[in-house]
């Protein structure tokens, strides 16, 4: 069992930066691949940024890389996602998660190889 509590959300100006947290707990920290997804009113879920157990294999969705840095800290079982010039359209409630069932090694970019969500925490981004 792994749970998953996002906090850091807000709301922030187009440029603006924000940095989501998601605090760990139950099965050791460490032992597997965690995510970060999306979802905006009535848009689907998306995916974001994923590490892997190390966090040394890293991958990022398109409309976010080089703006968004995803780290994890073993010492403290918390996952990060550091978000930088921010825009409008990265508005959206974001999940983070955990995948336990499939290797720890890989990283996942499909929601349905996570098995842990979060709640959720609403990032707003005005124009």
């Amino acid at each position: 069992q792994v749970q998953l509590v996002e906090s850091g959300g807000g709301l922030v100006q187009a440029g603006g930066s924000l940095r989501l947290h998601c605090a760990a707990s139950g099965r050791t920290f460490g032992q597997y691949c965690m995510g970060w997804f999306r979802q905006a009113p009535g848009k689907e879920r998306e995916f974001v940024a994923a590490l892997n157990w190390s966090g040394q294999s890293l991958t990022y969705a398109d409309s976010v890389k080089g703006r968004f840095t995803i780290s994890r800290d073993s010492a403290d079982n918390t996952m990060y996602l550091q978000m930088n010039s921010l825009k409008p359209e990265d508005t959206a409630v974001y999940y983070c998660a955990a995948a336990t069932i499939y290797g720890s090694y890989y990283v996942y970019t499909e929601a349905d190889r996570y098995n842990y969500w979060g709640q959720g925490t609403q990032v707003t981004v005005s124009s």
